[in-house]
C-alpha cells in the first residue's frame, strides 16, 4: 500500500512510515519500523508513538493518509495512562488464548489504548483519509486494527463484560481492570462516537476484503477448468467445530456437480487454547477435519490457509488434508488425532507428514481461505 501511494502521489508526500512485523523494502520518504504480532512489543510501542507524532504535526491545510491493514491492533500499540506495554500484551495473550473472536478482543485493545478507537483521527489537526485491507468478517471499519481512525460504538462497559466472559476479571492484570471501571464510572474518557465533531475531517473505506480472495481463487479455478462454487457466507466459529461442518457441506454440494470441482470459502475462525502445543487456527481447523475426509471415501483434497502467510505463532500459513491423512498418519505411528487436538498441537501433526502450507509473509491480510478440490 506505501508502494502504491508513493507511486500516486510521488513529491507530495512530505514523510510516511511503514510498520511491518518483518523486513520489507520502503518507498522513499518512507522510515520502516518493525513491530510485533499477535502480541505487541516494544517495535509496536516505538510504532505507535512515531503514527501519533506525525498525526499531530500535519497541518490544518494538509492531509493524513493511513494505509491500514489487518494486524494494526498489536503493529501500533499505546497503551492508555497507567497501562504498561506488558499489561497490555499480558491481556492481549489471555483473550487469544481464551476463543474470543476479533470484535470481542478489539472491544478491549480500543479501550486501553491512546491511540486506537478513532485516537489517531482526533490527534491530527488535518484531513485523516483511511484506506483500509479488511481483515474482518464483515469488514466493520471500527474493529479492523481497532480503529485508530473511525468512530466506536463500543463502552468501557462493553469491554469489561468481555474479560468477564472469556476467563473471568480476576485473570486480567489489576491496570487494565482498574482502567476500565473508572471508564465505567466516567473518569476515563470514552472513544469517540459516531458524530463526534473531532471526527468531522476524517473518512475511511474498505478497499480489499475476502471477498476479494475468494473471487480471485475462483478466477484462478476456472482458468484451471474446474466447476467452482463460492460459498460467501463466512467461515466463523471455533476451528475443531466448523472445520468438518464446512468440509461435509463442500462435499455434499461438489457431488451435485460435474468433475472436477473447486469449493471455496472465506473467514476467520477462533481456536480455545488449552493445551502447550503448536499451531494456528487454519492447521486447527485442518486437522479437525481430517477425518471427515477418510471417511467420506472420496477424491477429496482440503486447505485452510491464512491470506497473510501466517497461522498463529508458527511459520505455516495452513494445512492440507486430503482422503489419506488419517491412514498415513497412522503408518507414521502418530498418536491419534484427539491427542494433538487436546494438545492445541496441529503444527506438529502436520510437520510430520509433511502437510503443512509455508508460503512466508505475503503483505496482506484478508482474512483465511478453505478450498476443496472434488474429482
Amino acid at each position: 500500500m506505501a508502494n502504491a501511494a508513493s507511486a500516486a502521489f510521488g513529491s507530495r508526500i512530505r514523510s510516511g512510515i511503514v510498520i511491518s512485523p518483518t523486513s520489507v523494502p520502503a518507498p522513499p520518504a518512507f522510515r520502516l519500523i518493525l513491530a510485533e504480532h499477535p502480541e505487541p512489543g516494544s517495535g509496536s510501542l516505538a510504532a505507535g508513538h512515531q503514527a501519533l507524532d506525525m498525526a499531530r504535526m500535519v497541518p490544518a491545510s494538509d492531509r493524513l493518509l493511513v494505509l491500514l491493514s489487518g494486524g494494526a491492533s498489536a503493529l501500533m500499540a499505546v497503551p492508555a495512562t497507567g497501562i504498561t506495554l506488558e499489561d497490555k500484551r499480558r491481556t492481549t495473550t489471555l483473550l487469544l488464548h481464551s476463543g474470543a473472536d476479533i470484535r470481542a478482543i478489539n472491544t478491549v485493545r480500543k479501550h486501553i489504548s491512546a491511540i486506537k478507537g478513532g485516537r489517531l483521527a482526533v490527534a491530527t489537526p488535518g484531513e485523516c483519509r483511511t484506506l483500509v485491507v479488511s481483515d474482518v468478517v464483515g469488514d466493520d471499519l471500527s474493529f479492523i486494527g481497532s480503529g485508530p481512525t473511525v468512530a466506536d460504538e463500543s463502552t468501557f462497559a462493553d469491554a469489561r463484560h468481555v474479560l468477564e466472559r472469556f476467563g473471568g476479571v480476576t485473570e486480567y492484570p489489576e491496570s487494565v481492570v482498574a482502567y476500565l471501571e473508572a471508564g465505567i464510572r466516567g473518569e476515563r474518557p470514552e472513544t469517540p462516537k459516531p458524530g463526534d465533531p473531532r471526527l468531522d475531517r476524517s473518512s475511511a473505506a474498505v478497499i480489499g476484503s475476502r471477498l476479494n480472495a475468494m473471487h480471485g481463487a475462483a478466477a484462478e479455478a476456472r482458468s484451471r477448468r474446474y466447476n467452482v462454487v463460492v460459498i460467501e457466507k463466512p467461515v466463523v466459529g471455533e476451528s475443531r467445530v466448523t472445520g468438518p461442518a464446512l468440509v461435509a457441506e463442500m462435499l455434499t454440494r461438489a457431488r451435485s456437480l460435474p468433475p472436477p470441482v473447486c469449493m471455496i470459502a472465506g473467514g476467520e475462525t477462533t481456536v480455545t487454547v488449552t493445551g502447550s502445543g503448536h499451531g494456528g487456527r487454519n492447521q486447527e481447523l485442518a486437522l479437525a477435519s481430517a477425518q471427515a475426509l477418510a471417511d467420506a471415501n472420496a477424491a477429496a483434497i482440503f486447505a485452510s490457509a491464512g491470506t497473510d502467510g501466517v497461522d498463529g505463532p508458527t511459520d505455516a500459513a495452513g494445512a492440507i488434508v486430503d482422503s489419506s491423512t488419517v491412514s498415513r498418519a497412522a503408518a507414521l505411528g502418530l498418536p491419534r488425532i484427539e491427542s494433538y487436538l487436546r494438545n492445541n498441537d496441529a503444527y506438529a501433526f502436520f510437520d510430520r507428514l509433511g502437510d503443512l502450507i509455508r508460503t512466508g509473509p505475503t503483505g496482506t491480510n484478508v482474512d483465511d481461505l478453505q478450498v476443496l478440490l472434488f474429482s
